[in-house]
């Protein structure tokens, strides 16, 4: 029983530290990468804004619009050229990219200068599919602080050079809760590279130098 028991406690220990482990090294890694003022952007091609949950009315919920929000602030102030907006189309009555490109044409954003991925289902497919089906090459990411990491990481490991902006533009209810969440996604993240996990969903190449409405379906 002695022995069982250290063997537990051996386990949990080495659980932790690997938990720690991979956040100090993801959190690492990004740090250079991201910004939290947009004058400090490296202009490139590409703004990604990764999805996050609509309302049933079809609004974006706060965080979804400081991540559109502040992808547009960097589009005017010429950070990027085009916008690929990925997040979770997986059904007809639940649409996040429809929803953040009906809000940017609100805004008087064009239709030409915005490219949907449908199948954005998780930061890893996004950042997949935004290099090998949207041909992406340079981009910056558009996510809250809590997130970008994990992010920036997935997407330079990936094949792209990644920069991330941070898109905190108020207090988030859960935002305790989605901080402890990237402990474990982080480890999910290391999983999904070292396997070379293909997405959900690959599919025809749309490239983002090409015509966007390609990658509309309406």
């Amino acid at each position: 029983m002695k022995r069982l028991l250290n063997i537990l406690v051996f386990v949990l220990i080495a659980g932790v530290l690997t938990i720690l482990g991979l956040q100090f090294h993801v959190n690492r890694f990004a740090r250079g990468l991201m910004h939290s003022k947009i004058d400090s952007i490296q202009p490139v091609y590409t703004g990604i804004v990764l999805g996050a949950s609509v309302r049933p009315d079809k609004s974006l919920s706060p965080i979804l619009q400081d991540r559109v929000d502040a992808a547009l602030n960097a589009y005017k102030a010429g950070k990027f050229q085009r916008f690929l907006l990925s997040g979770d189309h997986g059904s007809r009555n639940y649409d996040e990219v429809n929803a953040m490109k009906d809000y940017l044409n609100n805004k008087g954003v064009a239709d030409s200068v915005i490219f949907l991925d449908h199948a954005g289902f998780d930061t890893y497919d996004s950042m997949f599919r935004a290099k090998k089906v949207f041909e992406v090459n340079d981009a910056v990411i558009f996510t809250q602080k809590f997130h970008l990491p994990r992010a920036v990481y997935l997407a330079n490991h990936l094949g792209l050079e990644a920069q991330g902006f941070e898109a905190d533009m108020r207090e988030y209810s859960a935002n305790n809760s989605l901080k402890r969440r990237e402990w474990l996604a982080n480890i999910k993240a290391w999983f999904e590279l070292n396997i070379e996990k293909q997405p959900t969903y690959s599919g025809d190449i749309i490239s983002i130098t090409g015509p966007s409405a390609k990658s509309h379906d309406k």
